[in-house]
């Protein structure tokens, strides 16, 4: 006796109101159906189903059966379900969050390549600076710097997120030298107003760890903004290297203490431990590893 074909005639027959009814939307005969049915209730040693020429019933151990019989089909349709969707093609919206300047820089950049990959599938990006709610918010992927607090979100480790110290040669020709971090008490610092990065820059140099508490008359929360004062010669710019990639190979704006390195921010791609792992959204993990692995930045 196939088990499961037999678990799903009695299903059918509870939620039908009979045995016949079962058969028809089954696509099989009543004497087939109900000899299913029989063999279940031998094969069990109880009695599932009470019979007669007008009605039929569940058993006390009929309905405890019929309870667990159900969940276990359903579950049955879901992983066939499953295995289904992750032998198809990846198709349908992916919702992403990314932080303002990693999304604009490095992310979108690279999307034209993953969407050329995978033709069915539309990419819906959302950039902020706040920490969002990935479950709450309807999001499949965030990615997010800086350390994680415990949740149940799983993560994926990518190269970490560089910053670098620099301004424009209009800015440091009339300025004070700069020879170590503690010179920037001395500088006009271009203050981002998202983070720790508002009152204090920190270093790793030749003596070890460094933290220098910064001041300055220009805030913005937009890295577009720092950098175009930056550009202007308005003051030292410390933001991520992408914002300021194609400005540093121009000359346009120079590196500062190249002896003190900024500490790496970790970045991270998380995904609900819950979300179902569809073709689109392994495809996406799978091309954010491959562009901003470790080592890959």
């Amino acid at each position: 006796m196939d088990r499961l074909a037999a678990m799903k005639v009695f299903v059918k027959a509870v939620e039908a109101g009979s045995i016949s009814s079962a058969a028809q939307e089954l696509g099989m005969s009543s004497q087939l159906a109900g000899k299913q049915i029989r063999a279940l209730e031998d094969g069990l040693g109880v009695k599932l189903l009470t019979r007669t020429t007008r009605r039929q019933s569940l058993t006390d151990s009929g309905q405890v059966f019929y309870e667990r019989a159900k969940n276990i089909l359903a579950e049955m349709d879901l992983a066939e379900a499953l295995m289904a969707e992750t032998r198809s093609e990846p198709r349908g919206r992916i919702r992403i969050s990314a932080p303002v300047t990693f999304g604009c820089h490095a992310l979108a950049p690279e999307l034209s390549e993953y969407l050329r990959r995978h033709p069915e599938v539309s990419v819906d990006i959302n950039l902020t600076n706040r920490n969002v709610d990935l479950v709450e918010e309807g999001f499949d992927v965030i990615f997010r710097a800086g350390d994680l607090p415990d949740s149940s979100l799983i993560a994926k480790r990518l190269a970490p997120y560089r910053l670098v110290l620099c301004a424009a040669p209009a800015y440091m020709a009339f300025a004070s030298r700069l020879q170590t971090p503690q010179d920037l008490t001395e500088h006009e610092c271009l203050i981002f107003s998202h983070s720790s990065l508002r009152t204090h820059w920190s270093f790793i140099g030749p003596e070890g760890p460094v933290t220098v508490a910064i001041t300055g008359r220009f805030c913005a929360n937009s890295g577009e903004a720092l950098r175009a004062a930056a550009l202007s010669g308005m003051g030292v710019l410390f933001q991520p290297y992408e914002l300021v990639a194609n400005e540093l190979s121009a000359g346009k704006l120079v590196r500062l203490l190249p002896d003190y390195e900024p500490p790496p921010r970790a970045l991270h791609a998380l995904y609900a431990s819950d979300r179902q792992m569809t073709p689109k959204l392994r495809s996406f993990l799978d091309f954010t590893i491959e562009k901003f692995g470790e080592g890959k930045r």
